[in-house]
C-alpha cells in the first residue's frame, strides 16, 4: 500500500498541470480530494459534457440557508483536474475535508488560528524574492517542464511546520482527513492519491497518529442536515478582490497559462489587443510584436523562466496602452480577471425555486451572463411582459438578477421598461433562501407580499408592497394588500403619511391599466386618500419651520405627480386646494412659492397674477430670508422660466440687486441651492438676459460654440414643412 500526497495551492495552473501528470503516472486506485464529503453524491456530474468550469460546489444547511459555503473550481484548479482524472479512469473519488454538516452546526466561536507564519512569504524570502506571489508563480505556476514539484513542496512545508501544532478548526480538519485516509487503507486500496493544500501534507504523512487521537478531536462535534449541489461560477468570483478567501489576483491569466498550448506571451498579448480593439482603440500587429519583445526582454533581465504577469502587464501599459492606466484597468478587468461564466448539467439537483427560475429563464430566453447588459422590454408583448413579471418577482425575493435602468425616453405609465442584467453566482444562495417561502418564484414572492400585508405598520409600506405586487403580477396577494391599504388609509389621520403613500398607489393604478391587471377599487381608494389630504393640508402646512417646510414641499411635489395619473375630478380637487393655500400668509414662503409655481404650470392663475405675487414676495418690505424661500420654492428646477419670461426675470434681478450686503451673505446658501439646480446652458442664458436688463442697449450674441449656421440652415425646410409654411 502506497499513499501519494500531492500538496497543491488552490487554483494554480502549474499545480494543476503537475497533478494531472502525477496521477497519470501513478495510476492510483482511489483519489482523495480536500473538500466537503457531502459532495461525494454529486461528484459524478463533473463527467458530463455539459459541465464546463468555472463551477462551484454549493453546500447549505437545509433548515437555515444563511449557513452556506462555496467550493469553487476552475479548469486550472488542481482539484478539478484530479476529479476529471478519477472519473475518466473510473476510480473512486472522495472528498476528505471536515464535513460541512459540522462546520454549519458550529457556533462560529471555534478557534480558527492558522499558521503563525506565512509559509509562502517565508519560502519566497529564502529564495531571494520580496513578493511571495511572484515566487510561487516562478517556481510552480509558470513551470511547463512537467517536473514533479510535490517532494520539494512537502520538504519545505515539513520544515515550516516543525514548531507548528494545529489547533481549533485546523486540527479538526486534519483529524478528519486522516480518518478518511485510514478508511481508504482499511478498504484495501493499494495506491492512494491525496490532493490537498500543501500546508496539510506534513499532517497526513505516515506514520499516522492512533485513530483514537483523531476520534478525541472530532468527538462531540455538532451536526446539521446539509444539501450539496453544483452551481455555475465566474472568474470574477475567483478573484481575491471579490472577497474569496482563497482568491487569486489573475484568474484570466491563469486560465491562459493552463490552456495555451505554446507561445504563451504572444497569444496573451494578442488577446489583449483584441480587448482594446473591441473598444475601437488603434492597436496594430506591430504593437503586439513590440509588446512581446519587451515582455520577453524584461523576463530575461529578471532571470525568469518566461514572461510572467508582471512582465506582460508592463509591456501592455508601455506599448499597447501608451502609459494610460485607464486602458490598463480595462485590460485587467476584461482579460487578467475576466468574467467567464461556467455551466452545469441540466440534471444537477437544485433547490425548488432555483429549478423553477432555470425553467422560466429557458422558456423566456433570458440567458445568465456574468457581464452586464441592458435589455428593453415592450410590455405590450406577451413574452416581454412575462420577463418583466419574473424580474420583479425576483427583486421581491432579494434576487437582484435585474435592476431597473434609467430610460430617458420613458414617461410614467408607458409600455417600456429597461433592465440592467448581470448574474452573480452568489444569488444561488438567495434562491435557496427563497425556498422558505414557496417552491416556485411566483409562489414564494406571493408569500412574501402576503406577510407584508399582514405585518406592515405604515400605510407607505403597504402601498409600496401593492405597487411591487402589481409590477410582479401577484394576483393572489392583491386582495389582501388592497384591503390593507383601504383599512390603514381610513385609520391613519396623519396627512403626511397619506401624502407619502399616495404616489405608489397612483402608479399602481396606472400600471394596472398598462399590464391588464385587475385593480378594481384602487382608484376609489386613491380618490378618498386625496380628499382626506386636501381636507387636512391647510393644517399641515400652517406655520412650519424651514426644515419641515422642505419635507412637506417634497411630499406636495409627489402628490402633484401622482394626481396626474388619477381621474380628472381628483386632479381638479387637488389643484383647487393648492390654489386656496397658495396665497395664504400662514403658509411658509417656501411652500407658497412652490404652490404659486404649480398654479403657473397648470394655468390655474393668469400670468399677471403670478407676476403680482412674485413682486409682492420680493418687495423691499419682505424679510430677505422669506423672499429667498419664496424664490427657492418658485424656481426650483425651473430655469427655463426665467429664460423665457423677461418680466419674471426682471423681478428676480431687481430683488437680487437690492439685497443689502449683510443680508446677502445670509441668503447666499439658499440662492446657490436654487440656481445650482439649473443646467449650465440655462445659467449662461439667464446671465446673458440679465445683462440686457441692466444695459438695454446691449445685444445678446450667441456663442460660436452653441450655434452652427450650416446645421441650422439644413433643418429649416423640415421645420417649414412641419409648420405648414
Amino acid at each position: 500500500m502506497t499513499v501519494h500526497l500531492l500538496g497543491i495551492r488552490h487554483h494554480g495552473p502549474g499545480s494543476a498541470r503537475a497533478v494531472a501528470t502525477a496521477l497519470n503516472e501513478l495510476q492510483p486506485d482511489i483519489v482523495l480530494i480536500e473538500g466537503p464529503p457531502e459532495a461525494d453524491k454529486v461528484v459524478e456530474l463533473a463527467a458530463s459534457v455539459e459541465m464546463d468550469p468555472p463551477v462551484a460546489l454549493l453546500a447549505y444547511a437545509v433548515d437555515d440557508s444563511t449557513r452556506a459555503a462555496f467550493w469553487p473550481f476552475a479548469v486550472f484548479s488542481p482539484e478539478w483536474q484530479a476529479i476529471k482524472y478519477a472519473l475518466a479512469a473510473d476510480v473512486p473519488v472522495r472528498f476528505c475535508d471536515l464535513p460541512a454538516a459540522h462546520q454549519f452546526a458550529s457556533s462560529g466561536r471555534e478557534e480558527r488560528r492558522g499558521a503563525s507564519i506565512d509559509p509562502l512569504a517565508t519560502l519566497a524570502n529564502a529564495g531571494g524574492y520580496d513578493d511571495p506571489e511572484r515566487w510561487w508563480d516562478d517556481v510552480i505556476e509558470s513551470r511547463r517542464d512537467g517536473a514533479e514539484p510535490f517532494t520539494v513542496i512537502a520538504d519545505a512545508m515539513r520544515e515550516l511546520r516543525l514548531d507548528e501544532e494545529a489547533s481549533g478548526r485546523e486540527a479538526q480538519r486534519e483529524a478528519y482527513m486522516r480518518t478518511v485516509l485510514r478508511k481508504a487503507i482499511r478498504e484495501g486500496f493499494e495506491r492512494i492519491a491525496v490532493v490537498c493544500g500543501a500546508w496539510h501534507v506534513p499532517a497526513l504523512e505516515g506514520p499516522l497518529p492512533p485513530a483514537t487521537h483523531d476520534a478525541r478531536i472530532l468527538k462531540g462535534l455538532p451536526k446539521r442536515k446539509v444539501a450539496c449541489t453544483w452551481v455555475p461560477w465566474t472568474h470574477g468570483r475567483l478573484a481575491a478582490a471579490s472577497g474569496y478567501g482563497a482568491g487569486i489576483t489573475s484568474p484570466g491569466w491563469y486560465h491562459h497559462l493552463f490552456t495555451a498550448p505554446d507561445q504563451i506571451t504572444t497569444r496573451w498579448l494578442t488577446k489583449v489587443a483584441h480587448v482594446l480593439r473591441a473598444e475601437d482603440l488603434p492597436v496594430s500587429s506591430a504593437h503586439v510584436i513590440e509588446a512581446v519583445r519587451l515582455a520577453d526582454t524584461l523576463a530575461a533581465l529578471r532571470e525568469r523562466p518566461l514572461a510572467g504577469l508582471s512582465e506582460v502587464t508592463e509591456a501592455t501599459r508601455a506599448v499597447l496602452c501608451n502609459g494610460n492606466d485607464v486602458l490598463l484597468n480595462l485590460v485587467t478587468r476584461e482579460a487578467v480577471v475576466g468574467e467567464l461564466l461556467g455551466t452545469v448539467p441540466g440534471e444537477t439537483p437544485q433547490a425548488p425555486v432555483a429549478a423553477d427560475l432555470a425553467a422560466q429563464a429557458r422558456r423566456l430566453r433570458l440567458r445568465r451572463d456574468a457581464t452586464e447588459r441592458v435589455i428593453e422590454l415592450d410590455l405590450r408583448k406577451a413574452n416581454d411582459l412575462q420577463k418583466s413579471h419574473l424580474l420583479h418577482r425576483l427583486r421581491i425575493l432579494g434576487v437582484h438578477w435585474g435592476v431597473p435602468a434609467t430610460d430617458e425616453r420613458r414617461a410614467q405609465g408607458t409600455f417600456r421598461e429597461m433592465w440592467k442584467l448581470i448574474w452573480d453566482p452568489g444569488l444561488e444562495v438567495e434562491l435557496v433562501a427563497a425556498g422558505a417561502h414557496g417552491t416556485t418564484v411566483v409562489g414564494a414572492a406571493t408569500t412574501v407580499m402576503l406577510k407584508v400585508a399582514a405585518d406592515s405598520s405604515t400605510l407607505a409600506e403597504i402601498t409600496a408592497a401593492l405597487e411591487k405586487s402589481l409590477l410582479a403580477d401577484l394576483s393572489e396577494a392583491l386582495p389582501d394588500l388592497l384591503r390593507g391599504v383601504d383599512t390603514r388609509a381610513a385609520a391613519d389621520a396623519d396627512v403626511g403619511h397619506l401624502m407619502e403613500a399616495l404616489p405608489a398607489l397612483a402608479r399602481s393604478s396606472r400600471y394596472g391599466d398598462v399590464r391588464s391587471t385587475d385593480t378594481a377599487g384602487l382608484g376609489a381608494v386613491a380618490s378618498r386618500m386625496v380628499s382626506r389630504i386636501c381636507a387636512g393640508l391647510g393644517r399641515t402646512v400652517h406655520g412650519l419651520a424651514p426644515d419641515a417646510a422642505t419635507a412637506v414641499q417634497e411630499l406636495i411635489d409627489g402628490v402633484q405627480d401622482a394626481t396626474a395619473l388619477l381621474a380628472e375630478d381628483v386632479r381638479v380637487e387637488w389643484l383647487r386646494t393648492l390654489e386656496g393655500l397658495s396665497d395664504r400668509p400662514s403658509v411658509p414662503p417656501l411652500i407658497r412659492g412652490r404652490l404659486t409655481r404649480l398654479m403657473l404650470d397648470t394655468s390655474r392663475l393668469p400670468d399677471h397674477e403670478i407676476a403680482l405675487r412674485l413682486g409682492r414676495a420680493l418687495s423691499p418690505g419682505t424679510p430677505t430670508a422669506d423672499a429667498a424661500g419664496f424664490v427657492e420654492g418658485f424656481l426650483a428646477g425651473g430655469g427655463l422660466l426665467l429664460v423665457h419670461d423677461e418680466r419674471l426675470l426682471g423681478l428676480v434681478d431687481a430683488w437680487l440687486g437690492g439685497i443689502p450686503d449683510d443680508a446677502f451673505t445670509e441668503v447666499l446658501p439658499l440662492l446657490r441651492r436654487t440656481f445650482g439646480t439649473f443646467a449650465a446652458p440655462e445659467r449662461r442664458t439667464i446671465g446673458a438676459r440679465a445683462k440686457v436688463l441692466a444695459d438695454p442697449g446691449s445685444v445678446v450674441v450667441a456663442d460660436d460654440n452653441d450655434l452652427d449656421a450650416d446645421l441650422a440652415a439644413s433643418v429649416l425646410p423640415v421645420v417649414a414643412q412641419l409648420l405648414g409654411v
